[in-house]
């Protein structure tokens, strides 16, 4: 099996739930229309990010049900940036797995936290992602800054991961992170990598867009520029991964005995 992946680079509206649900209704509308099985959104799509005091009122429960509604009337599984209220007070930097039932697959919260504006808004969560699976296709998940750690990656590759799904908000002067580093993760660690970002401005933040798919061999299979919105869409193919680990057995050749 494999799996048809879209992922959303857009502006949003920062501070606006409803008219962030709208965009991810016609989005996975047009995923569908495309062939696509799973629409992916960039980190904290619902709200906004960098939203400051606005957002703490719009971290409620029933944003996940809200998106949930959206995977069931288009028929696609979503995996939605949104923030999320934590049972010990504060608010997570959060991402939920719906599929196209309604059913929760996973719901991760951000375990990396980049600088005060994280730490500003945001409790960290305790745990890496397990991994989930969607059509036979194995799944794992970060978000933003977490990618950044090859720890975190290399855990989802041992885990058995094909592909980590990373919802982001890279802004300036990060633009190296998308060009540069995601590629090299996918290649160190024989997976795909699904980086989903934003565009436009959030008061002093310009994001950096270059939104892609990369290959087992880190070759990109779709990308956006800088500035556009829309889709792009790759195949997520296990047997790629399968080749790729043979190919280059970076995992099967570690040294743990050292390291």
């Amino acid at each position: 099996m494999t799996l048809r992946v879209a992922g959303l680079q857009h502006h949003g509206v920062p501070g606006d739930v409803d008219a962030n649900l709208a965009i991810i209704t016609e989005a996975a509308h047009h995923a569908v229309e495309q062939g696509a099985r799973l629409l992916v959104t960039p980190e904290m799509f619902v709200t906004g990010y960098n939203i400051g005091a606005r957002l703490a009122p719009l971290a409620v429960a029933e944003l996940v049900d809200r998106v949930a509604r959206i995977a069931v009337e288009a028929d696609i599984a979503i995996i939605a940036g949104l923030p999320e209220p934590h049972p010990d007070g504060g608010i997570t930097n959060s991402l939920i797995a719906i599929d196209r039932d309604g059913t929760e697959l996973l719901r991760y919260r951000k375990t990396h936290l980049f600088g005060d504006l994280d730490r500003s808004l945001f409790v960290p969560g305790d745990t890496l992602p397990p991994t989930f699976v969607l059509d036979d296709v194995t799944l794992s998940v970060l978000i933003c800054y977490d990618v950044e750690f090859p720890e975190a990656v290399r855990a989802a590759a041992l885990g058995g991961a094909d592909a980590v799904i990373v919802p982001t908000a890279q802004m300036v002067p990060y633009a190296h992170i998308a060009e540069r580093l995601i590629p090299v993760r996918a290649w160190e660690n024989q997976l795909y990598i699904v980086y989903v970002n934003r565009v436009g401005t959030e008061e002093d933040l310009t994001y950096v867009g270059r939104s892609s798919i990369v290959s087992p061999e880190g070759v990109s299979l779709a990308a956006l520029g800088p500035t556009e919105t829309g889709l792009m869409i790759a195949t997520i193919d296990p047997e790629a991964v399968e080749r790729a680990r043979r190919k280059n057995p970076y995992l099967a050749d570690r040294r743990t005995d050292l390291y």
